[in-house]
């Protein structure tokens, strides 16, 4: 197979990149860095297999020239923030609506066979029951959330106009090595790297929030459970835990797998526009390709301690490559 992976050199996308490299498909990582590092692809760049582009979904020259020997797509280039949404909605949705509408017609002229798209829990917005399927309302409170509902949009249109075979995963909160310490979904490696530098983690308004967390080796065994699915999936699929921890929780939780039980979080002013609850119904993702979450959230929270005290800076990266 030939691979195409966009936002190849984020937190998933990397992890996609090694796996498919290390299987001996084919890859092409497209990343234009605004999210992705390239200490998360380094390693992988003496595969001949591999192939590194420094582009942009918004250039559709790049990607006609990029299509045509192209056999999957997994789509996950974005600006993933929803902070930097409010501030930039429209190049927030010219990344994720307009830049997705690129990749999917550039793929349909080019008969490419498989598209798997990475959507999002941040399009329902708070629970209004829980918890939360596939036909949950789309409430997306923010910028961010509505462009990738229309991104989720564009693709339900191409799957139904054209009868292209696309795949809409909706995954809740993913977690993981390599993933950034900034924005909503980088929560906890921020509070991981601010409880190991010995400060305590910040929290927004009273913590009651709540969010379901994925581990990325169950997310990247979800990729991979669509790409093998023989048949079209016309419709989102959910991918979560489905149990529900408050971000109080989950603060507490690092300060004591990090042995800091002396410390506290510190509260301050909600932010505008944040999801109140979210927990995932992932059964049809079971019904129809045998998934679930492997990893509950503590074991998952141990490995990734594990790899931030020993890789998680750029001092230490080199070693995670080996």
């Amino acid at each position: 197979m030939k691979i195409l992976i966009t936002g190849g050199a984020g937190f998933i996308g990397s992890h996609l990149c090694e796996k498919y490299t290390k299987e001996n498909s084919t890859v092409l990582c497209l990343d234009n860095f605004m999210n992705g590092n390239i200490t998360n692809i380094r390693h992988l760049t003496r595969y001949r297999n591999f192939k590194l582009i420094n582009g942009d979904i918004r250039d559709f020259d790049l990607l006609e020239k990029i299509m045509p020997s192209v056999d999957i797509v997994f789509h996950l280039a974005a600006q993933i923030h929803v902070d930097r949404s409010v501030v930039e909605p429209k190049l927030t949705y010219e990344i994720n609506a307009l830049g997705t509408q690129n990749v999917l017609e550039a793929a349909r002229m080019y008969d490419v066979e498989k598209i798997i798209h990475a959507s999002t829990s941040e399009v329902y917005g708070s629970s209004e029951y829980y918890p939360m399927d596939e036909k949950h309302p789309l409430n997306a409170p923010h910028p961010y959330g509505a462009s990738k509902i229309a991104a989720d949009r564009m693709c339900y249109a191409y799957i139904h106009t054209y009868g292209m075979d696309i795949s809409i995963a909706r995954f809740f909160n993913i977690f993981g090595p390599r993933q950034k310490d900034i924005g909503y979904g980088g929560v906890i490696s921020i509070f991981t790297r601010r409880v190991l530098s010995g400060v305590p983690p910040i929290i927004y308004g009273d913590g009651l929030q709540t969010r379901d967390y994925t581990y990325i080796d169950d997310a990247v065994k979800a990729y991979d459970l669509i790409l093998k699915y023989d048949k079209k999936i016309t419709e989102p699929i959910n991918f979560g835990s489905g149990k529900e921890l408050s971000i109080l929780e989950l603060a507490n939780m690092i300060i004591d797998l990090c042995d800091k039980k002396n410390m506290k979080p510190v509260h301050v002013e909600p932010r505008p526009g944040e999801v109140k609850r979210l927990i995932a119904n992932a059964a049809k993702a079971k019904k129809i390709l045998g998934w679930k979450a492997k990893y509950d959230l503590e074991e998952g929270m141990r490995k990734f301690i594990h790899w931030y005290k020993n890789y998680g800076t750029e001092k230490n990266i080199k070693m995670s490559e080996r």
